[in-house]
């Protein structure tokens, strides 16, 4: 017999996601029964809203699964490797928001409006990957189009928020702001230069041949969660003083001649796109205007003169929501729909 409630664990609960996870699931009306929040001993004793009720942040151990039917992880990747599995064999289904599963062949790494059927895979091992959250932005929009007309090659630059590095990177560059503002000296410690009037083409590490791990896992999940090793993506990463909202310039180049038109006509009816497309009228997508907001926003749509059959869009969301917390939520809710 199907449950009617079920009792959810997030863990990283007072991180920038953890935080998002709880808003989403209140605001989507996920039936929880019992919430259980968990984080390092430094966040415990803490009391979140959930539902009007006041919950206690409690310490994460080896004991603090019992019972849970879906546990969402965003609290970095050396947790996620010691905890998650524990989660997954005291009966949980996981939902990692962290890098450290997405590669794996027998854990699936799903975008909902993309590839929903991926998710039965998850009772190889307990576990659900949720992919980048530039990735995630991307491939709602690609899919469509693959479908389409095959996208053969995708060239993208993303212009990322400080959100995407924690709630101690937005506020360094609230810090750096208020500081040059008022004529004080700049202090670094989450980015490596000074992230205030500035653009950094440097997320995470640098690996062998030049390209960042960031740009790296956008190539290799692009391809994972579309199910097609043949499309050629490359990739630039750009952080940049925002505080919420990752934005990406795409070219994509396609097997079938697509127009403009073509394309706003498919993403328009496409699940999970918001086509904000009238530059005329100097309308398209922006951070500012998808912060808080459930959409991907595509706009700026034209052919590419320089190929034959090549696309150019401007890609927007809030990587906070569709980028971490209402991805996995989305998640847990075909979970509950169809397998648990």
């Amino acid at each position: 017999m199907k449950k009617e409630k079920y009792n959810v664990a997030i863990v990283g609960a007072t991180g920038a996601v953890g935080e998002q996870m709880r808003e989403v699931l209140e605001e989507r009306l996920f039936p929880v029964d019992e919430l259980r929040l968990l984080a390092s001993e430094r966040s415990a004793g803490k009391y979140l809203n959930f539902q009007s009720k006041q919950i206690r942040v409690d310490v994460l151990d080896e004991n603090s699964f019992e019972n849970i039917d879906i546990a969402l992880f965003s609290a970095g990747g050396s947790v996620s490797d010691k905890f998650a599995s524990i989660a997954a064999r005291a009966g949980g289904v996981v939902v990692d928001n962290t890098a450290r599963f997405r590669m794996e062949p027998d854990v699936p790494l799903v975008v909902p409006e993309v590839n929903a059927k991926a998710i039965t895979e998850y009772k190889k091992r307990g576990i659900i990957a949720n992919p980048n959250c530039s990735t995630i932005q991307m491939v709602v929009a690609l899919k469509p189009i693959h479908d389409a007309a095959r996208i053969k090659r995708v060239v993208v630059s993303t212009y990322q928020s400080t959100s995407g590095a924690g709630r101690k990177a937005m506020e360094e560059l609230g810090r750096q702001t208020a500081a040059i503002l008022n004529m004080r000296e700049v202090e670094k410690d989450k980015f490596p230069h000074q992230i205030a009037f500035n653009c950094i083409p440097h997320i995470d590490v640098f690996l062998p041949g030049g390209y960042t791990k960031e740009e790296k896992k956008m190539i290799d999940e692009t391809k994972k969660i579309l199910a097609d090793d043949s499309i050629k993506v490359t990739a630039t990463c750009v952080r940049v003083p925002v505080f919420c909202g990752h934005s990406e310039s795409v070219n994509i180049e396609t097997e079938k001649k697509l127009s403009a038109k073509d394309v706003k006509a498919i993403l328009r009816e496409a699940p999970g796109i918001l086509l904000v497309d009238a530059p005329e009228e100097n309308v398209y997508p922006m951070p500012l205007d998808a912060t808080g907001t459930d959409a991907t926003m595509v706009g700026r749509i034209r052919e590419d003169e320089s190929i034959p059959n090549g696309i150019n869009m401007w890609i927007v969301a809030d990587n906070l929501r569709k980028g971490a917390a209402l991805n996995a939520v989305q998640i847990a809710e075909i979970l509950i729909r169809d397998y648990i």
